[in-house]
């Protein structure tokens, strides 16, 4: 005779089971929501000075919105029409262009050639690796003072440098290719030393393992640098081409204060030197006080950094891939 034992749940057995203690729910609450909390200041400060203003202001650029008048009516894009035929917007589009090419490309390559420097086995590697960095925290006021001393076109040492091999004295206010060349290399003496130390701290992190086992293999020092210190340096090359495309194309001190001398915030004369971010000014504030229309330029200038930008990330890849 077998026996049989039933056991039987009663309904309530389940609902009546104890829960976690208090202590632990709020334990597991701290590990959901802390995190949150931990990035909110961050959200909350980009929402109220970021994201807001960048809406605002795209919809300011749909208004004749003159700071100096009480009504601003909607005129849509008819602000962007007109910057589409504006000669002065597109010349200052190609001063931004000319300027952020010849500063940034050998600013760039110049910087990692110091950080392959740096990176190497020297004396008073650190002496060197601050020097660097001494003219990043430089004021730029005493940059633009200096610069404009040295390409001073009576008594510049750059001038008196290309009289000695038989060059005429430039004007490097006056000409828009000389402005441009004085404004890169204020800006290169500037930022170049920066990206060199980026490029130094990502160039330590890389394992001396591979260089030890490419010298076995008969690797030169240009063919390590090339097929390992550059493969392994592609998110921090990506990196600053995007930082230095960022300010390259936002670039207002240097060429202001360059040409503190003749109608500045023009950029010289005859605009030689004068970028969007310039002309943005000039027409926000002083003397045009056309808010409307500045901020048309600045979304402008939005646009054309974000595409540049991508056109960097795509070509550093393809480079770093071995792609053509």
């Amino acid at each position: 005779m077998a026996l049989h034992l039933e056991t039987r749940v009663q309904p309530g057995a389940a609902a009546s089971r104890p829960g976690p203690p208090p202590r632990f729910r709020l334990t597991r609450l701290d590990m959901k929501a802390s995190p949150y909390l931990y990035i909110a200041p961050f959200f909350v400060l980009f929402g109220v000075f970021g994201a807001y203003p960048l809406a605002y202001t795209l919809w300011v650029s749909l208004h004749d919105w003159d700071l100096l008048a009480e009504d601003h009516p909607f005129v849509g894009l008819d602000n962007y029409t007109k910057l589409m035929g504006d000669a002065d917007f597109w010349h200052s589009v190609v001063n931004t262009l000319g300027i952020f090419v010849i500063s940034t490309v050998p600013q760039l390559l110049l910087a990692l050639w110091i950080a392959n420097l740096l990176n190497r086995q020297l004396r008073a590697r650190t002496f060197f690796r601050m020097g660097i960095l001494i003219p990043n925290i430089t004021s730029t006021a005493a940059v633009a003072i200096v610069f404009g001393q040295l390409f001073s076109r009576e008594f510049g040492l750059i001038n008196w440098t290309l009289d000695l091999v038989g060059i005429d004295a430039i004007d490097w206010r006056a000409n828009r290719l000389a402005s441009w060349v004085a404004v890169s290399t204020m800006v290169d003496w500037r930022w170049t030393g920066y990206n060199a130390l980026i490029f130094l701290a990502a160039m330590q992190a890389i394992p001396r393992d591979l260089y030890e086992s490419a010298a076995i293999d008969g690797a030169n020092a240009f063919r390590q640098f090339w097929s390992i210190t550059v493969p392994m340096l592609r998110p921090t090359i990506i990196f600053c081409v995007i930082v230095s495309t960022i300010g390259g194309l936002q670039l207002f001190t240097e060429p202001l204060l360059f040409n503190s001398g003749t109608n500045p915030i023009r950029g010289g004369p005859s605009r030689e030197s004068q970028t969007m971010t310039m002309y943005m000014f000039e027409n926000a504030f002083a003397p045009n006080f056309n808010f409307g229309y500045g901020s048309a330029v600045a979304w402008m200038l939005f646009a054309l950094i974000a595409i540049v930008a991508i056109v960097n990330v795509v070509l550093i890849r393809r480079l770093s891939r071995g792609g053509r």
